[in-house]
C-alpha cells in the first residue's frame, strides 16, 4: 500500500511540475516591434498578455527573411501558438507553430 501511494505521489507531482503554456500570442522582432532594447540587433520574440519577452529555443530566422516586407519579423507582427515557459524574464520555447496566413 505504501508503494501505491509514493507511486500515486510520484506521479502527481511530475504533473503538476510542468509549467509549460500553451497558446496563441503575438510573434515579432523583439527590437522592431515590441520596442525590447535589452539585446542588439534583432532578435525573435513573443508578446503575452501585452508584455513582451524574448525567446529562448528558436532564432529569428527560423521562419525566414526577417525582413521580408509581407511576413518578416522585423517588419510585421505575426501570430504563433507557443508552448513553453517564462523564465526569469525570458519565454523558453519548446515549440512555435505560425497560425497567421502568409
Amino acid at each position: 500500500m505504501k508503494k501505491i501511494l509514493l507511486l500515486s505521489f510520484l506521479i502527481l507531482a511530475s504533473c503538476s511540475n510542468k509549467k509549460e503554456i500553451k497558446q496563441i500570442a503575438e510573434v515579432s522582432c523583439g527590437q522592431c516591434q515590441f520596442d525590447l532594447d535589452s539585446e542588439n540587433g534583432c532578435s525573435l520574440a513573443v508578446r503575452i498578455d501585452d508584455k513582451a519577452y524574448f525567446v529562448d529555443g528558436f532564432s529569428i530566422d527560423d521562419f525566414g527573411d526577417a525582413h521580408d516586407k509581407h511576413t518578416g519579423f522585423c517588419e510585421v507582427i505575426r501570430k504563433g501558438e507557443l508552448v513553453g515557459v517564462v523564465k526569469n524574464g525570458r519565454f523558453i520555447a519548446s515549440a512555435i507553430k505560425l497560425v497567421d496566413s502568409e
